[in-house]
């Protein structure tokens, strides 16, 4: 009705997980999709993003990858789509333990249909539906994950890594593929950490540089008359 103004969403507060449970469901998962966890966690890509990643766009002696476009289903058929918005296309630095574990699944596995690095046992593309039931669920459940947790919850770990690292808004908005620092401040300010203790300590540090402190004798003072 007119004049009335719908509550506002509350947006759901992530929890990112664990580290070590990233670990454990990496050792949960079926092995040929163990390094899919691992690159996941450690790149911060969405889900389109991981299935969709060719070996052109993956660069171990550079040790980076390109982001160049998403699996996506239509009509249960995988398709590439570009990436989510203009801002998703990005370049990703990936740490040693991406590297290993894409090089040692490159070759064991090698690359199936449309140079894809990540496949069924067959050499398809993934699709969800199938791979949330036979491989990410059974794994959730032997890692004793919380109920609920999702491919994209990797995302969420990595982005709560590099906060913790003390990267930028920025940083994580480029790494994220993120629109606009907006989206990552409305998805992340619950976990930054807290600026107050910041706020002191650099106040402090600039004052003893110039010798400046509150002494005995600057403490000291006369009762008003």
């Amino acid at each position: 009705m007119p004049g009335i103004k719908l509550p506002k969403k509350e947006r759901k507060l992530v929890h990112p997980l664990d580290p070590r449970l990233v670990f454990a469901l990496a050792e949960a998962v079926l092995t040929r999709y163990k390094a899919l966890v691992i690159c996941a966690a450690g790149t911060g890509l969405r889900q389109g993003e991981t299935f969709g990643l060719t070996l052109e766009h993956v660069h171990l002696l550079q040790r980076e990858l390109r982001v160049e476009q998403q699996l996506v289903q239509i009509v249960g058929e995988p398709s590439f789509q570009p990436p989510k918005t203009e801002s998703s296309r990005r370049r990703i630095p990936i740490p040693g333990v991406v590297v290993d574990a894409l090089a040692a699944h490159i070759a064991e596995f090698g690359v199936g249909d449309h140079n894809l690095i990540f496949t069924d046992d067959e050499g398809h593309a993934l699709r969800r539906n199938r791979f949330s039931a036979k491989v990410w669920r059974p794994a959730v459940a032997a890692a004793d994950c919380p109920p609920g947790t999702v491919l994209h919850d990797l995302r969420h770990c990595y982005a709560s890594l590099l906060i913790a690292g003390g990267q930028s808004v920025k940083a994580v908005q480029s790494r994220l593929g993120h629109a606009s620092a907006v989206e990552t401040l409305d998805t992340y300010s619950h976990i930054w950490p807290d600026s107050e203790d910041k706020t002191r300590s650099a106040i402090e540090a600039a004052f003893k540089e110039t010798g400046f402190g509150l002494t005995e004798d600057f403490l000291r003072t006369e009762s008003p008359a």
